[in-house]
């Protein structure tokens, strides 16, 4: 309610789905104040969107929540490619290139749970029945007004991030525009137990047919079944199961709950910030669900744009750092766009021949080990890079996992003495680390040498404390096998993304990045 609601804040959050959620705690947990409004009088009982990606597994075990996740969600080991009365085979998400091989299955409801618990554990709060109307510049920031029923009331913030969704609010009061297309063909989606069920429950299967059908997996052996009904009417369940039965003759659906059809779309806004204002979220870029990555795409968002406000608002970084959210974001769900838009159209085909040509591309991918690789990292947003961006500091181009502008690897085991059981975990901070790693040739004062001059130059503030907080030394008798060098240093950012890798002259590249993301 507006009584509630303070008259200025730094960051004002509108949305209180899975993106603000994320966005909010982060926040709280870097000591900036915001505050989250979201027009709804209460969290959503239900919510369509349910796959969960490594990446985004990634993400909360960074932040200590993902043994919640992974105790609430059902792991999709496989997923499964049916067309046209025959199976055309599987992808197996086991090496993907992180320690989560698999997706996970959760309704997004549950995922808003537990980041509204996490939110709540920070200090923070969602309010609702709170709407954004209008926007004014104000000084640096701006003043926004919020509406609960017939009040309004002004808050001043500095910084104001719109993740309300396809409709955003926020994107419409800052004149950006939403660029792209309304996907012509509808969806429709119910849960539902599956009787006569042949495999392992731990898949997801998709069956191109005409009428395509999607079952991904949910916890207590339920699925989430998505299709492309026939026409505006009819019974969903009949549809589904005529598909379904092609294949398993005595399947059927029963326990059917929330049967809906919905629209879609595929679009990405102009641009992801308009002075004090961004978009994260759906209300940045929406996609076709056939990948599953529309939710996940908002919770990287969140996970980049939190530690660069962070360290903006606590004046240890010029604003203009602000500008690669942007830079790295965008051209991410721009791809994903790319990409939905091909799969829709391969799940559209009608013509006989057509779609016989498809099936036969589908298989010989997915008899290739190379492509069937590819496919599997695209799936589960392992490709993601950054390593276009204007602060990356060096590095690019290196053997993948450790090249800067991509995810430090999940999957490197360390010895018991190395303090974590894997390499990221000694990664897992509010600010940077920088990662020194030495190999079985590198002489032991040259790695303890340069661990004191790293500090000194913390310290100094040459390479200052607010953004990197701790130096951590290793010797890694795997790093010439992982393609790294005699002695290597990487600066992992807080979202885990490599953002320097040096092989020489450590020290003053330490000292360039640092002043790259300072602004100084």
């Amino acid at each position: 309610m507006l009584s509630s609601l303070p008259s200025q804040t730094c960051v004002l959050v509108v949305g209180a789905g899975p993106t603000g959620l994320l966005l909010a705690g982060e926040l709280q947990r870097r000591g900036v104040p915001n505050l989250l409004i979201d027009a709804r009088a209460e969290a959503l009982h239900w919510d369509r969107a349910t796959v969960i990606h490594p990446l985004s597994l990634e993400i909360f075990e960074a932040l200590g929540l993902v043994d919640r996740f992974l105790e609430a969600g059902c792991r999709q080991r496989r997923i499964l490619i049916h067309a046209d009365g025959q199976r055309l085979g599987e992808l197996d998400l086991a090496g993907c290139g992180s320690r989560y091989g698999f997706n996970l299955g959760l309704s997004e409801e549950v995922t808003e749970t537990i980041l509204t618990d996490h939110l709540e554990r920070e200090g923070g709060t969602v309010h609702r029945s709170c709407r954004l109307v209008a926007l004014a510049p104000h000084g640096e920031g701006v003043t926004a007004t919020v509406a609960s029923g017939e009040r309004e009331q002004p808050v001043q913030a500095r910084w104001v991030v719109g993740c309300d969704g396809l409709r955003s609010t926020t994107r419409e009061l800052s004149g950006l525009a939403f660029e792209g297309h309304g996907i012509s063909r509808p969806w429709a989606v119910f849960d539902a137990a599956v009787e006569g069920w042949a495999d392992s429950h731990e898949v997801n299967a998709a069956y191109l047919d005409a009428s395509p059908l999607i079952l991904t997996a949910l916890p207590e052996e339920r699925w989430r079944v998505y299709l492309r009904p026939a026409g505006e009417e009819g019974d969903l369940v009949a549809e589904a199961t005529t598909v379904l039965q092609r294949y398993l003759p005595q399947a059927r659906f029963s326990a059917v709950e929330n049967p809906s059809r919905f629209h879609c779309h595929s679009r990405v806004a102009s641009a992801f910030r308009a002075g004090p204002v961004f978009l994260a979220g759906d209300a940045a870029h929406v996609c076709s669900p056939a990948e599953g990555h529309g939710m996940n795409g908002g919770l990287h968002d969140a996970a980049n744009l939190a530690w660069k406000l962070a360290l903006v608002h606590h004046a240890a970084a010029d604003p203009a750092l602000l500008d690669s959210y942007e830079q790295e974001r965008r051209p991410v769900a721009q791809q994903i766009c790319r990409s939905g838009d091909a799969t829709e159209q391969a799940h559209g085909l009608q013509e006989p021949a057509e779609r016989a040509a498809r099936d036969r591309a589908i298989a010989a991918m997915l008899a290739n080990p190379v492509a069937r690789q590819q496919e599997v990292v695209a799936e589960t947003e392992m490709n993601v890079s950054y390593a276009g961006s204007a602060i990356i500091g060096g590095g690019e181009g290196q053997p993948f996992g450790f090249g800067a502008g991509q995810r430090l690897p999940t999957t490197i085991a360390l010895p018991p003495e190395a303090g974590a059981s894997l390499l990221h975990r000694l990664t897992h901070r509010r600010g940077h680390t920088l990662l020194l790693l030495a190999g079985p040739e590198a002489p032991p004062d040259a790695l303890a040498g340069l661990e004191a001059e790293l500090e000194a130059d913390r310290a100094a503030g040459t390479v200052p404390p607010a953004l990197v907080e701790a130096v951590v030394s290793l010797r890694l008798e795997q790093a010439p096998s992982l393609g790294l060098g005699t002695l290597t240093l990487l600066a992992v950012r807080p979202d885990g993304f490599i953002a320097l890798r040096a092989d020489a002259d450590h020290r003053s590249a330490a000292r360039r990045y640092a002043g790259l993301v300072m602004g100084r």
